[in-house]
């Protein structure tokens, strides 16, 4: 199979989504926060409408000019108007109605260029009120909207850390996915837990090479490994350009290939760990792995051109996405309470899915719409009173107190929080049914 270069650019795009970049959007420096109003209605408030763009990440260019298998998503503009309509029909945003709208995003041309146009598009020409975010990976996206003061419900699977989150409060939260400080802590507890380094005294450690990785590296990483006297040998990769990404993903397998190491795990998310295999099995290296959800489970398990079976086995850590993970076998579907509630409203406007992951998207856009109108109040529910002023602070306030929960994963907001995404399970991939399992019971992040 030839190489995924649009793709390998993504998963660039995505290991540095947390930096800053300098664009015609405004950046934000290191520790500046983004701008608060406190008083007034946000943008694309009125006295009785919200505006609130949902993105489409169109992957399927994507997929065509590399043969990988992604799941049927559906239709996601049919799924924002059943969104719309339902909420609507349940008192709307704090009484005022949902007004969405639907833009798509082709993945395939995505650059700073291109998300400054989109960011452009949806502040100045939607003033939208907020943006659910889909696939937006390039660095200026995230700081474009908080410095134009419009709420982002990131549906994204992206590490987003607690400094990206304070930084950029209080317009950045995710309806589904976890802080990745807490992530890491439950990731390498659970690695330790089940053994992955025991009889070791090296391991490896794919990283891109992002401020967010390299402050978990020193605050979890190393201390976790120090008390096993596990040395580990980490490899952060520059992913500025698809060279500096595939020499960084090669080089790494010689390093660990010279040292002997059979144990690697990683840091970084998206598909920087289906990508460091192939590049591994090209340099005669395996070894055993530490995944997540950050790495695409699923993705690996449904393209095997790119990941070997063998590659696959033993292969432990943690998930925290079904839809990402596991299949409909080893998980009923629906299975949690906000699970059925948002297959029900789908139901409801006619649109099913043959599995979890054909939902995965349209999950996600649904935790965004339930989130939204938990912040904004509807009938007697926790959030901005009808009449009083709608804006990204009181929105993230009331928002904290609502007691949301996610579909696509596990957990909900908390009132401290910014990620919806509070919980995990064990993850491991099972040879029996050629695929990723769960097992023990749903965890805390962060613990």
């Amino acid at each position: 199979m030839r190489p995924d270069w649009p793709l390998t650019f993504r998963i660039g795009a995505v290991a540095l989504a947390i930096t800053l970049a300098y664009t015609s959007c405004g950046a934000l420096m290191p520790g500046q926060n983004a701008p608060l109003a406190t008083g007034g209605d946000g943008p694309g408030v009125t006295a009785d409408s919200v505006k609130v763009v949902f993105i489409g990440t169109d992957l399927g260019k994507t997929a065509s000019m590399t043969g990988f298998k992604q799941p049927d998503v559906g239709k996601p503009a049919d799924q924002v108007k059943a969104l719309e309509s339902w909420v609507n029909a349940h008192g709307g945003i704090g009484g005022r109605t949902l007004h969405a709208v639907y833009r798509e995003y082709e993945a395939s041309n995505d650059s700073p260029a291109a998300e400054t146009t989109l960011c452009s598009q949806i502040t100045q020409d939607d003033r939208a009120f907020a943006v659910v975010l889909t696939g937006q990976l390039q660095p200026n996206a995230r700081p474009c909207y908080a410095q134009r003061q419009t709420l982002m419900l990131d549906a994204t699977l992206i590490a987003d850390d607690r400094a990206t989150f304070t930084r950029l409060a209080p317009f950045l939260w995710t309806a589904s996915f976890p802080e990745y400080d807490a992530f890491a802590t439950s990731f390498l507890g659970v690695l330790r837990k089940e053994k992955f380094f025991e009889g070791r005294d090296k391991a490896g450690l794919v990283a891109a090479d992002t401020p967010a990785n390299h402050a978990v590296y020193d605050s979890v990483v190393v201390p976790a490994l120090q008390q096993d006297g596990v040395a580990v040998t980490v490899s952060w990769i520059d992913t500025t350009s698809l060279s500096s990404l595939n020499t960084g993903l090669s080089q790494a397998a010689v390093n660990f290939r010279g040292r002997k190491i059979d144990r690697v795990f990683f840091l970084g998310g998206a598909r920087i760990a289906p990508f460091f295999m192939t590049a591994a099995i090209a340099q005669s290296f395996t070894a055993r792995y530490g995944v997540s959800t950050f790495d695409s489970p699923a993705f690996m398990v449904a393209n095997p051109a790119l990941i070997p079976a063998a590659a696959l086995e033993d292969m432990v850590g943690i998930g925290f996405a079904p839809g990402y993970d596991v299949p409909d076998s080893q998980l009923s579907f629906p299975d949690t309470d906000a699970e059925k509630n948002c297959q029900k409203i789908y139901a409801d406007a006619g649109i099913t899915f043959a599995e979890r992951q054909n939902a995965r998207v349209a999950f996600g856009y649904c935790d965004a719409a339930l989130l939204l109108q938990a912040g904004g109040g509807a009938g007697a529910a926790a959030g901005v009173a009808t009449g009083k002023d709608l804006n990204a602070a009181a929105w993230g306030l009331a928002a904290q107190q609502a007691k949301f929960k996610t579909a696509v994963g596990f957990g909900g907001l908390e009132t401290s929080g910014h990620a919806a995404g509070t919980g995990y399970r064990v993850l491991r991939y099972d040879t029996t049914c050629a695929c990723f399992t769960y097992q023990g019971p749903v965890t805390r992040l962060g613990e």
